[in-house]
Protein backbone atom coordinates (compact mmCIF):
# COMPACT_ATOMS: atom_id res chain seq x y z
CA UNK A 1 0.00 0.00 0.00
CA UNK A 2 1.54 3.56 -0.99
CA UNK A 3 0.31 5.79 1.73
CA UNK A 4 0.38 9.70 1.47
CA UNK A 5 1.05 11.81 5.13
CA UNK A 6 0.39 15.38 4.80
CA UNK A 7 -0.42 18.22 7.29
CA UNK A 8 -3.84 19.60 7.62
CA UNK A 9 -2.87 23.02 9.26
CA UNK A 10 0.11 26.19 8.42
CA UNK A 11 2.86 22.85 9.80
CA UNK A 12 4.20 21.73 12.72
CA UNK A 13 1.36 19.29 13.48
CA UNK A 14 3.63 16.59 14.42
CA UNK A 15 4.44 14.97 11.24
CA UNK A 16 7.39 13.49 11.75
CA UNK A 17 6.66 11.75 14.82
CA UNK A 18 3.97 10.24 13.12
CA UNK A 19 5.75 9.24 10.04
CA UNK A 20 8.31 7.09 11.80
CA UNK A 21 5.59 4.97 13.91
CA UNK A 22 4.26 3.84 10.29
CA UNK A 23 7.52 3.88 8.94
CA UNK A 24 7.60 0.12 10.78
CA UNK A 25 5.51 -1.30 8.71
CA UNK A 26 6.57 0.41 5.24
CA UNK A 27 9.63 -0.62 3.16
CA UNK A 28 10.50 2.79 2.07
CA UNK A 29 9.81 6.55 2.83
CA UNK A 30 9.64 9.29 0.29
CA UNK A 31 10.37 13.00 0.92
CA UNK A 32 8.63 14.79 -2.17
CA UNK A 33 8.50 18.30 -1.60
CA UNK A 34 9.87 21.40 0.14
CA UNK A 35 13.39 22.15 1.59
CA UNK A 36 15.33 22.55 5.04
CA UNK A 37 13.10 25.44 5.65
CA UNK A 38 10.76 22.43 7.73
CA UNK A 39 11.49 20.45 10.60
CA UNK A 40 10.82 16.92 11.59
CA UNK A 41 10.79 16.17 15.50
CA UNK A 42 11.33 12.35 16.68
CA UNK A 43 12.16 11.57 20.19
CA UNK A 44 13.46 7.74 20.67
CA UNK A 45 13.99 6.93 24.26
CA UNK A 46 14.49 10.27 25.40
CA UNK A 47 16.88 11.05 22.10
CA UNK A 48 16.00 13.84 19.93
CA UNK A 49 16.07 13.89 16.13
CA UNK A 50 15.99 16.98 14.03
CA UNK A 51 14.86 16.02 10.13
CA UNK A 52 15.30 19.11 8.02
CA UNK A 53 16.04 17.06 4.83
CA UNK A 54 16.46 13.46 5.51
CA UNK A 55 13.28 11.44 5.29
CA UNK A 56 12.25 10.70 8.88
CA UNK A 57 12.26 7.05 8.08
CA UNK A 58 16.19 6.99 8.01
CA UNK A 59 16.10 5.71 12.22
CA UNK A 60 15.09 2.01 10.50
CA UNK A 61 18.49 1.09 8.66
CA UNK A 62 16.03 -1.61 6.74
CA UNK A 63 13.79 0.56 5.12
CA UNK A 64 14.68 3.11 1.90
CA UNK A 65 14.11 6.65 2.41
CA UNK A 66 13.96 8.51 -0.40
CA UNK A 67 14.59 12.61 -1.39
CA UNK A 68 12.48 13.53 -4.05
CA UNK A 69 13.27 15.55 -7.26
CA UNK A 70 10.39 18.33 -5.73
CA UNK A 71 12.57 19.05 -2.91
CA UNK A 72 14.99 21.50 -3.36
CA UNK A 73 18.87 21.06 -1.60
CA UNK A 74 20.82 22.75 0.10
CA UNK A 75 23.52 20.79 -0.05
CA UNK A 76 25.82 21.69 2.44
CA UNK A 77 23.16 21.51 5.18
CA UNK A 78 21.95 18.11 3.75
CA UNK A 79 25.94 17.27 4.50
CA UNK A 80 25.75 18.17 7.82
CA UNK A 81 22.52 16.55 8.63
CA UNK A 82 24.34 13.00 7.15
CA UNK A 83 27.51 13.38 9.26
CA UNK A 84 25.28 14.18 12.58
CA UNK A 85 23.40 11.31 12.03
CA UNK A 86 26.12 9.04 11.38
CA UNK A 87 27.98 10.97 14.18
CA UNK A 88 25.06 9.15 16.48
CA UNK A 89 25.49 6.12 14.79
CA UNK A 90 22.71 5.75 11.71
CA UNK A 91 23.55 3.96 9.21
CA UNK A 92 23.10 6.19 5.69
CA UNK A 93 23.10 2.68 3.41
CA UNK A 94 19.77 3.30 2.60
CA UNK A 95 19.71 7.05 1.47
CA UNK A 96 18.99 8.26 -1.80
CA UNK A 97 18.63 11.19 -3.67
CA UNK A 98 17.09 12.45 -6.37
CA UNK A 99 19.82 13.99 -9.49
CA UNK A 100 16.77 16.17 -10.78
CA UNK A 101 15.98 18.10 -7.45
CA UNK A 102 16.81 21.45 -7.51
CA UNK A 103 19.91 23.22 -5.55
CA UNK A 104 19.75 26.07 -3.39
CA UNK A 105 22.82 28.24 -4.05
CA UNK A 106 23.98 30.76 -1.64
CA UNK A 107 22.63 33.60 -3.84
CA UNK A 108 19.30 32.15 -3.15
CA UNK A 109 19.41 32.76 0.55
CA UNK A 110 20.60 36.56 -0.19
CA UNK A 111 18.01 37.38 -2.76
CA UNK A 112 15.93 35.67 -0.12
CA UNK A 113 16.62 38.58 2.39
CA UNK A 114 16.85 41.18 0.21
CA UNK A 115 13.08 39.99 -0.67
CA UNK A 116 11.82 40.34 2.91
CA UNK A 117 13.15 43.72 3.43
CA UNK A 118 11.76 45.34 0.93
CA UNK A 119 8.17 43.95 1.37
CA UNK A 120 8.51 45.89 4.64
CA UNK A 121 4.86 45.21 6.33
CA UNK A 122 3.85 43.06 3.81
CA UNK A 123 6.56 40.49 4.81
CA UNK A 124 5.85 36.74 4.77
CA UNK A 125 8.23 35.52 7.33
CA UNK A 126 10.03 32.80 5.53
CA UNK A 127 12.98 31.23 6.95
CA UNK A 128 15.08 32.81 4.87
CA UNK A 129 17.35 29.61 4.01
CA UNK A 130 17.31 30.07 0.03
CA UNK A 131 13.93 27.98 -0.78
CA UNK A 132 11.80 30.41 -2.32
CA UNK A 133 14.55 31.46 -4.87
CA UNK A 134 15.66 28.57 -5.79
CA UNK A 135 11.57 27.35 -6.36
CA UNK A 136 11.78 30.12 -8.61
CA UNK A 137 14.68 29.45 -10.61
CA UNK A 138 13.37 25.91 -10.92
CA UNK A 139 10.04 27.48 -13.35
CA UNK A 140 12.24 30.15 -14.56
CA UNK A 141 14.22 27.48 -16.15
CA UNK A 142 17.84 28.63 -14.57
CA UNK A 143 17.85 26.45 -11.79
CA UNK A 144 21.00 24.01 -10.86
CA UNK A 145 20.19 20.72 -10.48
CA UNK A 146 21.90 18.55 -8.07
CA UNK A 147 23.15 16.18 -11.45
CA UNK A 148 24.78 19.41 -12.41
CA UNK A 149 27.13 19.12 -9.02
CA UNK A 150 28.70 16.23 -10.94
CA UNK A 151 29.73 18.32 -13.95
CA UNK A 152 32.18 20.52 -13.96
CA UNK A 153 31.37 22.69 -17.49
CA UNK A 154 27.74 22.39 -16.81
CA UNK A 155 27.94 23.69 -13.48
CA UNK A 156 30.23 26.29 -14.52
CA UNK A 157 28.25 27.57 -16.98
CA UNK A 158 24.75 27.83 -15.32
CA UNK A 159 26.20 29.65 -12.93
CA UNK A 160 27.67 31.90 -14.73
CA UNK A 161 24.75 32.62 -16.07
CA UNK A 162 23.00 32.72 -12.79
CA UNK A 163 25.38 35.24 -11.37
CA UNK A 164 25.12 37.39 -14.23
CA UNK A 165 21.33 37.44 -14.15
CA UNK A 166 21.47 38.41 -10.40
CA UNK A 167 24.50 41.08 -10.36
CA UNK A 168 22.36 43.77 -10.12
CA UNK A 169 21.01 42.47 -6.48
CA UNK A 170 23.83 40.89 -5.20
CA UNK A 171 26.43 43.35 -5.91
CA UNK A 172 29.62 41.10 -6.98
CA UNK A 173 29.65 40.12 -3.71
CA UNK A 174 29.51 35.92 -4.95
CA UNK A 175 32.34 34.72 -6.49
CA UNK A 176 31.90 32.25 -9.28
CA UNK A 177 34.56 30.11 -8.66
CA UNK A 178 34.57 29.95 -5.11
CA UNK A 179 31.42 28.46 -5.41
CA UNK A 180 31.93 26.46 -8.40
CA UNK A 181 34.39 24.88 -6.66
CA UNK A 182 32.42 24.39 -3.25
CA UNK A 183 29.84 23.06 -4.71
CA UNK A 184 31.69 20.70 -6.87
CA UNK A 185 33.11 19.54 -3.51
CA UNK A 186 29.65 18.94 -2.08
CA UNK A 187 28.83 16.81 -5.80
CA UNK A 188 32.06 14.44 -4.69
CA UNK A 189 30.36 14.24 -1.27
CA UNK A 190 26.97 13.41 -2.11
CA UNK A 191 28.04 11.22 -5.87
CA UNK A 192 26.92 7.83 -4.16
CA UNK A 193 23.76 8.75 -2.98
CA UNK A 194 22.47 10.49 -6.35
CA UNK A 195 19.91 8.02 -8.24
CA UNK A 196 16.82 8.16 -10.79
CA UNK A 197 14.66 8.29 -7.88
CA UNK A 198 11.24 8.08 -9.64
CA UNK A 199 12.69 4.45 -11.40
CA UNK A 200 13.53 3.27 -7.90
CA UNK A 201 10.47 4.23 -6.57
CA UNK A 202 8.56 2.70 -9.62
CA UNK A 203 10.25 -0.75 -9.06
CA UNK A 204 8.93 -0.42 -5.38
CA UNK A 205 5.86 -0.17 -6.90
CA UNK A 206 6.13 -2.95 -9.63
CA UNK A 207 7.42 -5.30 -6.75
CA UNK A 208 4.24 -4.31 -4.35
CA UNK A 209 6.21 -2.44 -1.65
CA UNK A 210 4.81 -0.31 0.85
CA UNK A 211 5.64 3.27 0.47
CA UNK A 212 4.96 6.42 2.56
CA UNK A 213 5.11 9.49 1.33
CA UNK A 214 6.29 12.03 3.51
CA UNK A 215 4.71 16.05 3.48
CA UNK A 216 6.33 18.87 4.71
CA UNK A 217 4.19 22.12 6.08
CA UNK A 218 0.81 21.55 5.94
CA UNK A 219 -2.41 22.45 4.01
CA UNK A 220 -2.24 25.95 4.31
CA UNK A 221 0.95 26.87 3.40
CA UNK A 222 0.47 25.70 -0.07
CA UNK A 223 1.61 27.39 -2.89
CA UNK A 224 -1.87 27.07 -4.70
CA UNK A 225 -4.47 26.22 -1.79
CA UNK A 226 -2.66 28.25 1.33
CA UNK A 227 -3.37 31.62 2.02
CA UNK A 228 -1.49 32.92 -0.39
CA UNK A 229 0.64 34.94 -0.41
CA UNK A 230 1.47 33.89 3.06
CA UNK A 231 2.40 30.25 1.77
CA UNK A 232 5.63 28.26 0.98
CA UNK A 233 7.03 28.02 -2.47
CA UNK A 234 5.82 24.17 -3.08
CA UNK A 235 2.44 21.88 -3.49
CA UNK A 236 2.70 20.72 0.62
CA UNK A 237 -0.77 19.15 -0.40
CA UNK A 238 -1.27 15.00 -1.83
CA UNK A 239 -1.25 15.99 -4.99
CA UNK A 240 2.25 17.36 -4.76
CA UNK A 241 3.45 13.71 -4.24
CA UNK A 242 2.99 13.15 -8.53
CA UNK A 243 5.21 15.68 -9.66
CA UNK A 244 7.26 15.47 -6.45
CA UNK A 245 7.91 11.89 -6.45
CA UNK A 246 7.63 10.97 -9.89
CA UNK A 247 4.35 8.85 -10.08
CA UNK A 248 1.33 8.44 -11.10
CA UNK A 249 -2.02 8.94 -9.03
CA UNK A 250 -2.87 5.86 -9.46
CA UNK A 251 -0.69 4.48 -7.19
CA UNK A 252 -1.26 6.31 -4.00
CA UNK A 253 -3.78 4.11 -2.05
CA UNK A 254 -4.40 5.66 1.19
CA UNK A 255 -3.91 9.54 2.15
CA UNK A 256 -3.31 10.41 5.87
CA UNK A 257 -3.93 13.66 7.21
CA UNK A 258 -2.14 14.87 10.53
CA UNK A 259 -4.26 17.51 12.85
CA UNK A 260 -2.42 18.80 15.70
CA UNK A 261 -5.54 19.31 18.79
CA UNK A 262 -5.32 23.27 18.54
CA UNK A 263 -3.84 24.76 16.16
CA UNK A 264 -0.11 26.91 15.51
CA UNK A 265 0.91 29.14 12.75
CA UNK A 266 5.21 30.11 12.52
CA UNK A 267 5.25 33.75 10.58
CA UNK A 268 3.18 36.28 9.11
CA UNK A 269 -0.72 35.77 7.24
CA UNK A 270 -4.20 35.14 8.47
CA UNK A 271 -5.08 33.00 11.79
CA UNK A 272 -8.57 33.47 12.59
CA UNK A 273 -8.80 31.22 15.73
CA UNK A 274 -5.20 33.11 17.07
CA UNK A 275 -5.49 33.67 20.81
CA UNK A 276 -3.67 35.85 22.30
CA UNK A 277 -3.02 36.19 26.81
CA UNK A 278 -2.69 33.33 28.86
CA UNK A 279 -3.94 30.61 26.74
CA UNK A 280 -1.59 31.71 24.49
CA UNK A 281 0.71 31.24 26.57
CA UNK A 282 -0.42 28.00 28.15
CA UNK A 283 -0.46 26.28 24.79
CA UNK A 284 3.23 27.62 23.78
CA UNK A 285 4.45 26.68 27.20
CA UNK A 286 3.06 23.14 27.33
CA UNK A 287 3.13 22.40 23.45
CA UNK A 288 6.47 23.66 23.05
CA UNK A 289 5.39 25.54 20.42
CA UNK A 290 9.18 27.20 19.09
CA UNK A 291 9.73 26.30 15.66
CA UNK A 292 12.25 23.00 15.10
CA UNK A 293 14.28 25.02 12.24
CA UNK A 294 13.96 28.91 12.99
CA UNK A 295 13.22 28.45 16.76
CA UNK A 296 10.81 30.72 16.61
CA UNK A 297 7.77 31.19 19.05
CA UNK A 298 4.61 29.89 16.94
CA UNK A 299 1.31 31.92 17.17
CA UNK A 300 -1.39 29.71 19.03
CA UNK A 301 -5.22 29.38 18.83
CA UNK A 302 -8.16 26.81 19.02
CA UNK A 303 -8.75 24.21 17.15
CA UNK A 304 -9.93 25.67 13.60
CA UNK A 305 -12.40 22.94 11.84
CA UNK A 306 -13.39 24.87 8.96
CA UNK A 307 -9.46 24.59 8.01
CA UNK A 308 -9.80 20.83 8.71
CA UNK A 309 -12.95 20.65 6.27
CA UNK A 310 -10.44 22.55 3.47
CA UNK A 311 -7.54 20.32 4.13
CA UNK A 312 -9.74 17.01 3.55
CA UNK A 313 -11.39 18.17 0.37
CA UNK A 314 -7.93 19.16 -1.22
CA UNK A 315 -5.99 16.44 -0.20
CA UNK A 316 -9.11 13.60 -0.42
CA UNK A 317 -8.11 12.64 3.04
CA UNK A 318 -9.05 8.84 4.15
CA UNK A 319 -8.42 9.08 7.92
CA UNK A 320 -6.76 11.37 10.87
CA UNK A 321 -3.84 11.24 12.99
CA UNK A 322 -4.25 13.72 15.57
CA UNK A 323 -1.50 15.06 17.65
CA UNK A 324 -0.87 16.69 21.21
CA UNK A 325 -4.33 16.30 22.92
CA UNK A 326 -2.27 15.79 26.46
CA UNK A 327 -1.77 20.05 25.81
CA UNK A 328 -5.39 20.48 26.36
CA UNK A 329 -5.82 18.29 29.75
CA UNK A 330 -5.57 21.43 31.85
CA UNK A 331 -8.55 23.26 30.41
CA UNK A 332 -11.83 23.38 31.92
CA UNK A 333 -13.44 24.86 28.79
CA UNK A 334 -12.11 24.42 25.22
CA UNK A 335 -13.64 25.99 22.30
CA UNK A 336 -13.53 24.53 18.55
CA UNK A 337 -14.39 26.72 15.60
CA UNK A 338 -17.03 25.19 13.64
CA UNK A 339 -17.12 28.56 11.05
CA UNK A 340 -16.56 31.57 10.33
CA UNK A 341 -18.34 35.09 10.42
CA UNK A 342 -18.01 37.59 7.71
CA UNK A 343 -20.35 40.51 8.28
CA UNK A 344 -23.67 38.91 8.33
CA UNK A 345 -22.65 36.35 6.69
CA UNK A 346 -22.00 32.56 8.26
CA UNK A 347 -19.13 30.71 6.46
CA UNK A 348 -18.91 26.72 6.76
CA UNK A 349 -16.30 26.54 4.24
CA UNK A 350 -12.72 28.18 3.64
CA UNK A 351 -12.92 31.50 1.98
CA UNK A 352 -11.26 31.31 -1.78
CA UNK A 353 -11.13 35.32 -1.58
CA UNK A 354 -7.76 36.38 0.10
CA UNK A 355 -9.36 39.76 0.46
CA UNK A 356 -11.51 37.62 3.84
CA UNK A 357 -9.02 35.80 5.05
CA UNK A 358 -8.48 38.75 7.60
CA UNK A 359 -11.91 40.06 8.40
CA UNK A 360 -13.35 36.53 8.97
CA UNK A 361 -13.85 35.74 12.85
CA UNK A 362 -14.32 32.33 14.28
CA UNK A 363 -17.96 30.69 15.27
CA UNK A 364 -17.31 29.04 18.25
CA UNK A 365 -18.64 26.01 20.25
CA UNK A 366 -17.52 25.75 23.85
CA UNK A 367 -16.68 21.93 25.42
CA UNK A 368 -15.87 21.09 28.80
CA UNK A 369 -12.60 19.99 29.38
CA UNK A 370 -11.88 16.90 30.80
CA UNK A 371 -9.28 17.88 33.52
CA UNK A 372 -7.23 14.97 33.61
CA UNK A 373 -4.08 13.37 32.74
CA UNK A 374 -4.03 11.92 29.30
CA UNK A 375 -0.06 11.71 28.57
CA UNK A 376 0.40 8.37 30.60
CA UNK A 377 -2.82 6.18 28.57
CA UNK A 378 -1.78 3.46 27.29
CA UNK A 379 -4.88 2.14 26.13
CA UNK A 380 -7.84 4.62 23.96
CA UNK A 381 -10.56 2.97 26.20
CA UNK A 382 -8.99 4.84 29.40
CA UNK A 383 -9.43 8.18 27.67
CA UNK A 384 -11.64 10.19 29.45
CA UNK A 385 -14.98 10.58 28.39
CA UNK A 386 -14.78 14.66 27.72
CA UNK A 387 -11.60 13.54 25.46
CA UNK A 388 -13.58 11.04 23.51
CA UNK A 389 -16.06 13.42 22.92
CA UNK A 390 -14.08 16.00 21.49
CA UNK A 391 -12.16 14.08 19.20
CA UNK A 392 -16.09 13.31 18.23
CA UNK A 393 -16.43 16.74 17.17
CA UNK A 394 -13.94 16.75 15.63
CA UNK A 395 -14.54 13.46 13.50
CA UNK A 396 -17.91 14.82 12.71
CA UNK A 397 -16.34 18.95 11.46
CA UNK A 398 -13.83 16.76 9.16
CA UNK A 399 -15.93 13.55 8.22
CA UNK A 400 -12.73 11.50 8.56
CA UNK A 401 -12.60 8.84 10.98
CA UNK A 402 -9.67 9.52 13.84
CA UNK A 403 -7.55 6.41 13.71
CA UNK A 404 -4.59 7.16 15.58
CA UNK A 405 -3.85 9.66 18.66
CA UNK A 406 -0.80 10.98 19.62
CA UNK A 407 -0.61 11.97 23.73
CA UNK A 408 2.98 13.00 24.21
CA UNK A 409 6.17 13.64 22.04
CA UNK A 410 8.11 10.24 22.77
CA UNK A 411 7.92 7.59 20.05
CA UNK A 412 5.40 5.32 21.47
CA UNK A 413 3.08 7.76 23.06
CA UNK A 414 0.66 7.01 20.61
CA UNK A 415 -2.94 5.07 21.17
CA UNK A 416 -4.79 3.29 18.35
CA UNK A 417 -8.37 4.28 17.62
CA UNK A 418 -10.01 1.76 16.30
Amino acid sequence: MNTVVVGTQWGDEGKGKIIDSLAKKVDAVVRFQGGNNTGHTVIVNGEKFIFHLIPSGILYSEKKCIVGNGVVIDPGVLLKEIEELQERGVKLDNFYLSGNAHVIMPYHKKLEEIEEERRGKMRIGTTRKGVGPAYADKIARRGIRVSDLLKKEVLLNKLRMNLKFWKEFLNSEFSCEKIWKQYLDYGKRLRKYIIDTSLLIHKLIQEKKNILFEGAQGTLLDIDYGTYPYVTSSNSVAGGVCAGAGIGPTCIDKVIGVTKAYVTRVGEGPFPTEVRGEIENILRERGKEYGSTTHRSRRCGWFDGVILRYAARVNGLDELVLTKLDVLDSFERIKICVAYKYGKRIIRDFPFQSFMWEKVEPVYEEMEGWRKDTSSLRNFKDLPLRAREYLKKIEEIGGIPIRLLSIGPQRGELLSID
